[in-house]
């Protein structure tokens, strides 16, 4: 079965190339990328608070995919994501996944916290000549989701950069600037060139809040609060990164802390996460006023918005889990607060 799904795919991108390469002159011009980036854009905005900015960048990019516009020699965009963390980082390139190739985790993400001595370069090019593996030319890259298709860009996500060593960030400078990896073993190379690459970061990220939170003060005004913050995060790259690998990043973007005054979007978003996992035992939660409250009092903005999925994890899914043991036929609860307690109830 594989052989035949894979061969289904072939067909499927041989009918987008001759679809998009027959379009009569004049009729208007088609784009082999069958996502709509004004769909996608919903679907972000629909979970990412907060990072207006961010989502505006996105958004031109999509638009630059969609015109099919980029260079032909190197991978379709690289980004680097900075930033606090629990902010959207890593969620929107996850999100991104979703919106293009319908699941989070249709996206080859290496985690280079994993990769932090120098010989785990050979994790991304391969064992060299010589070494037990070499021959299998074995990487952690996911060379489907690396190469999408021809309808649809493939998704890459090195997630916090900084912690890597650099002899691994070093083995990235080709892939960022030729779209190519030629692995170690010299019998083969992966294509990156038909690849959306992200890559995350915290470098910075302290700097980052430190003058947020003074402009929330209104110690000075966004304009300035704008370019401390931009000269602070460039300053911190520079002595983490050497140059030539930061010349390769097409953008670099800063996410904003997420404020206190985001808490009730967080709770929403969080609050529908949650529903979707307790579908499969088809149950509905919903929250009273004091239970929102509740979830959304003194929200810690140092932890962004996993502190909101602890909460929910920590103080609505254990009075959840009992009554529903207690109520095995019941399907709609409500949190509420009763006497200072979250309980929950069947409705």
């Amino acid at each position: 079965m594989p052989f035949i799904n894979e061969q289904l795919a072939a067909n499927q991108d041989e009918a987008d190339r001759q679809r998009w390469s027959v379009n009569p002159d004049g009729v208007g011009r088609m784009s082999r990328f069958v996502f709509d980036p004004a769909t996608v854009m919903t679907h972000l905005r629909e979970r990412i608070v907060g990072q207006p900015h961010v989502l505006a960048k996105l958004e031109n990019l999509l638009q630059v995919l969609k015109a099919d516009i980029v260079a032909q020699d190197r991978p379709l965009s690289v980004q680097l994501f900075v930033g606090p963390t629990g902010v959207g980082k890593t969620e929107t390139v996850r999100l991104l996944a979703q919106a293009i190739h319908g699941s989070l985790d249709a996206v080859c993400r290496i985690d280079m916290s994993t990769l932090a001595q120098e010989h785990y370069a050979a994790s991304l090019t391969g064992a060299p000549p010589g070494y037990v593996g070499s021959k299998e030319g074995q990487t952690l890259f996911d060379e489907d989701a690396i190469k999408g298709s021809f309808s649809k860009p493939g998704i890459v996500l090195f997630d916090e950069l900084e912690k890597a060593s650099p002899e691994v960030i070093r083995t990235l400078l080709n892939v960022l600037e030729r779209g190519r990896l030629r692995l170690s073993a010299g019998n083969r190379e992966i294509d990156f060139r038909n690849s959306m690459i992200f890559m995350t970061s915290n470098v910075g990220a302290s700097q980052v809040s430190m003058l947020s939170r003074q402009q929330q003060r209104r110690w000075w005004s966004w304009g300035n609060a704008r370019r401390q913050i931009h000269d602070a995060v460039d300053q911190a790259l520079h002595q983490r990164f050497d140059p030539e690998f930061l010349n390769r990043i097409d953008d670099i973007i800063t996410f904003n802390p997420l404020d206190k005054d985001l808490a009730v979007q967080l709770l929403d978003i969080e609050l529908v996460r949650f529903n979707h996992q307790l579908q499969k035992r088809k149950v509905v939660l919903s929250l009273g006023e004091g239970a929102r409250r509740h979830l959304c009092r003194s929200l810690d903005a140092r932890f962004g918005a996993r502190e909101m999925g602890r909460r929910i994890r920590n103080e609505l899914s254990p009075p959840l889990a009992r009554v529903m043991l207690d109520y095995p036929g019941a399907d709609t609860f409500e949190a509420r607060m009763e006497s200072g307690s979250l309980i929950v109830i069947p409705v």
